[in-house]
């Protein structure tokens, strides 16, 4: 599902509340050149949902709260689907939707009192945020720019994807750009694939990005060294592009289900 800036964005307004408040946000979103379609059951979110929507906008209340159906219907499409979720409401709602939706997928919160104005603002620049809000954030590593250009090459169409040359500039970049995906090249000089992946684990808030090696050794012993650091797995750097594409596509698949079995 891809999104560029110039399109005219598609936001999902979900609220069981009518009234001023929610007439005004409407109002101030379609102002900003969004086009917003309300969903307030499971059948009319499924009518929007037919077609590409870039956001689903939350008007949290009790009465929305207490829709569990619309809520997890809601959830597993933006799983499926890779589309954000933004909140309005009071801290105590808000901290009931965020139990029943995985609070990883709302991405940003809006209390109340809403300043509607500043609300619409901060979603116009999230929504805008290097172009492809749906695109997930992957970091390749490796000590030769040969290589990392070509992963750019390779996913930059479907992911974004920013580079390091080495094991320091990675762990610097985790710093400004956490990402969804490390690949992570094995044998790198001075500190190499096992050495920085202790790195990146040895820092909490890092330790759970998933890691995938990248290697140009096949034999068995050497795949063994790699696979008992214990990564999310192994590429190897002699495999075909769409290999590769394919492989990275199946790992985000197989996170997504993960994420809705938990």
């Amino acid at each position: 599902m891809d999104f560029f800036i110039g399109e005219r964005e598609r936001i999902l307004f979900v609220s069981a509340a009518k009234g001023y408040l929610v007439t005004s946000i409407k109002d101030k979103l379609q102002e900003a050149e969004f086009e917003v379609v309300l969903a307030d059951t499971v059948d009319s979110a499924g009518d929007a949902l037919k077609e590409k929507v870039s956001a689903f906008v939350f008007y949290v209340d009790e009465l929305l709260v207490k829709n569990k159906q619309l809520l997890v219907f809601l959830k597993d499409r933006a799983m499926e689907d890779d589309i954000p979720i933004f909140a309005i409401g009071d801290e105590a709602d808000l901290q009931d939707v965020r139990t029943l939706l995985v609070g990883k997928l709302i991405r940003q919160e809006f209390r109340r009192p809403l300043n509607i104005k500043e609300m619409v603002q901060n979603l116009k620049d999230y929504i805008g945020d290097e172009g492809n809000i749906h695109k997930k954030k992957i970091l390749a590593v490796d000590d030769s720019t040969v290589m990392l250009n070509s992963i750019k090459n390779w996913l930059g169409d479907k992911y974004q994807v920013s580079m390091a040359e080495s094991g320091m500039a990675a762990i610097a970049s985790l710093t400004l750009n956490r990402p969804d995906l490390i690949l992570l090249d094995y044998e790198m000089p001075v500190c190499d694939g096992r050495q920085t992946l202790e790195m990146i684990r040895s820092e909490r808030e890092f330790a759970d990005i998933p890691v995938i090696f990248l290697t140009g050794k096949q034999d068995r012993e050497s795949i063994m060294q790699v696979m008992g650091l214990g990564p999310a797995g192994y590429l190897l750097k002699s495999m075909k592009p769409d290999e590769v594409k394919k492989y990275v596509d199946q790992f985000f698949a197989k996170r997504r289900a993960e994420q809705r079995m938990s």
